[in-house]
């Protein structure tokens, strides 16, 4: 098999592939460009190289490979987590950059007798146990809030060993005498009951409420029995606590346990991600995050390292994932589906919900900030040109012909700083015999404005001609001529020293070669000039089409335009043999052009 774009040196390195499972890695002259995964190495290299369907990114990409390094492993899940550290470590510029180095806070129960509740972002392996990691700090501060309200907790750093409590080392500080703390360093509160808090806590932090909802009912109820009603009060209020905190954490459904849940939304640039994990049926956390493609990835490609980056970042032992894609994932015991119906499928859909928001919000800061991006260019261009009003209808006109033949001009038509194509004009010279810039110039802006008075539509507020002195006075003419003159502004951009010439004024106006309004001139310029120049060709083809091959004798114009189209030259149509001829036009035409190149080759006889 011919393998196309590769050197010989990466030919053989292809060829030389196992058929196996691995990673492989793609250089060119600076470094790492590409990292891959693949159930058969030599398959998925050769694919690269073979494929004729690639789009624009994967062709630079196959264009910019020198060189190729590859990793055997065991299975398809080996070869999934290799990839994964390998874009962590190196953050190839063709692949998508997954989040790296980002710390996450934790909520930290210490390991020590009476144990303290701090938030940190570093483990350490001192025994204490660790919860979390919380997608921000908002979320770990409202959950800390909660535990500290319920909970009389110390917060001092002292070692509470007995033999020091004994000893009397310690003195209750000020969170003893606002009801924070019990004053377990003097011994006002025993371990037992210190340890009941803490094994209470553990189920919060856990995601279970149901047991420390439980102890609080029956101690209002006992309180309340026992006529300490005050007591009872309080219990109350912390029971209201946890069940507004438990509002909070969007209850789905008690017969959902361990989920995690992932959607994603992409649009040309940009693949939206969110992640909802699901403990005893709330929804414990929410992180969602943006990613930019950088091979036109689908939705799978994207989202399957993503699932195993945001697992391992948040620590996730969840035996169950939904997704709204199909996923295919190295994770043995672990169940993956896109549900269709029941409470899973709504928990998908609330997923989905945010995700498609994410991206709209996205697209529609875009849009805001083009918005904001156009009218400042509009309120440059005004200042620059002290024009008396925003010029949010701007047109070009620029004149195309060569060597006198087939003589045409072009307008350009930008509304609020952006090309308006469907505004574009062409206009083939009917009045002007030879190559006359001026006069084209005045019969253009002529027709052009004649026009649009005639069908009552708008003026623009600004008219560009691209051209010096001379062409920017015949369209002041011919402004004046239809009683127009004045109504809009009018300038000229000269090509060589990007000179702006506007009316009555001999000398040059010279606008910053940075300034946002000349590199908008610039533009239209370039594409009115783009846009005359490709229909003054069409024009110079079709006269060519017309003057060669339709004045052949037996062949006529529809054939002649067949072939014109097809081979794009009547000299690549002469240079055909007879077959390839008599298989696009039939034997008799075959003949009739045959003999017609053959009498045009054939020197004149005397």
């Amino acid at each position: 098999m011919i393998i196309v774009a590769a050197s010989p040196i990466l030919q053989a390195q292809i060829s030389a592939l196992p058929h196996k499972p691995g990673v492989y890695k793609y250089f060119d002259d600076e470094g790492i460009i590409y990292v891959g995964k693949a159930i058969d190495l030599r398959k998925r290299v050769s694919s690269y190289f073979t494929k004729q369907d690639h789009n624009k990114k994967t062709q630079h990409l196959v264009r910019s490979i020198k060189r190729l390094e590859f990793t055997i492993v065991d299975s398809e899940s080996d070869a999934f987590l290799l990839e994964n550290n390998l874009i962590k470590q190196h953050q190839p510029k063709y692949n998508i950059l997954l989040k790296d180095g980002k710390t996450y806070p934790y909520l930290c129960l210490t390991n020590e007798r009476f144990p303290r509740l701090l938030p940190t972002r570093n483990k350490i392996a001192d025994g204490s146990r660790y919860y979390g990691p919380y997608a921000s700090g908002t979320t770990l501060n409202v959950l800390l809030e909660l535990i500290r309200a319920l909970y009389p907790l110390r917060t001092c750093t002292y070692n509470l060993a007995p033999q020091n409590v004994e000893a009397g080392k310690f003195k209750v500080c000020l969170e003893y005498h606002m009801g924070n703390c019990k004053g377990p360093c003097e011994a006002h509160e025993d371990e037992a009951t210190y340890n009941g808090y803490i094994a209470q806590i553990k189920q919060i932090l856990s995601g279970d409420l149901r047991i420390p909802k439980q102890y609080f009912r029956e101690q209002m109820a006992a309180a309340a029995q026992q006529m300490q009603y005050e007591l009872a009060h309080q219990f109350k209020l912390k029971l209201d606590r946890l069940d507004a905190f438990q509002a909070k954490s969007t209850i789905v459904s008690d017969s959902l346990t361990n989920i995690d849940v992932f959607g994603i939304a992409s649009n040309e640039k940009s693949a939206f991600i969110t992640y909802l994990k699901v403990m005893n049926g709330s929804i414990i956390l929410t992180q969602s995050l943006e990613v930019t493609k950088k091979l036109d990835e689908t939705d799978p490609e994207i989202l399957e390292p993503l699932v195993m980056q945001l697992r391992q970042e948040f620590e996730s032992e969840s035996r169950e994932i939904l997704a709204n894609v199909p996923l295919e994932l190295p994770l043995p015991g672990v169940s993956i589906a896109v549900p269709q119906i029941g409470d899973k499928r709504k928990l998908l859909e609330l997923a989905l919900k945010n995700v498609l928001y994410a991206r709209k919000e996205k697209e529609s800061m875009n849009e805001r900030g083009k918005d904001l991006n156009e009218v400042r260019i509009m309120e440059t261009i005004k200042k620059d040109l002290r024009l008396t009003e925003l010029p949010k209808h701007i047109e070009c006109f620029d004149n195309s012909n060569f060597q006198g033949d087939n003589p045409v001009a072009a307008m350009v038509c930008f509304r609020n700083a952006r090309a308006s194509k469907r505004d574009y004009r062409h206009y083939h010279i009917k009045t002007v015999i030879g190559p006359n810039d001026f006069d084209s110039m005045y019969e253009v802006v002529s027709r052009r404005y004649r026009r649009l008075v005639a069908e009552g539509a708008s003026l623009p507020q600004l008219v560009i001609v691209d051209g010096g002195k001379g062409q920017l006075s015949m369209a002041v003419k011919a402004l004046k001529d239809l009683n127009l003159y004045g109504q809009m502004a009018i300038i000229g951009i000269a090509k060589r020293l990007e000179e702006i010439y506007v009316p009555n004024d001999p000398l040059p106006l010279y606008i910053d070669k940075k300034s946002e309004s000349l590199r908008l001139f610039q533009r239209m310029r370039d594409e009115v000039h783009r846009f005359g120049i490709t229909f003054h060709r069409s024009r110079r083809d079709a006269g060519t089409l017309k003057t060669e091959l339709t004045e052949i004798k037996g062949l006529g114009p529809v054939t002649a335009e067949k072939l014109l189209n097809k081979f794009k030259s009547v000299k690549k149509i002469r240079e055909l043999n007879e077959a390839e001829l008599v298989a696009e036009v039939g034997q008799a035409k075959a003949k009739v052009l045959q003999a017609h190149f053959q009498a045009q080759a054939s020197p004149d006889v005397d």
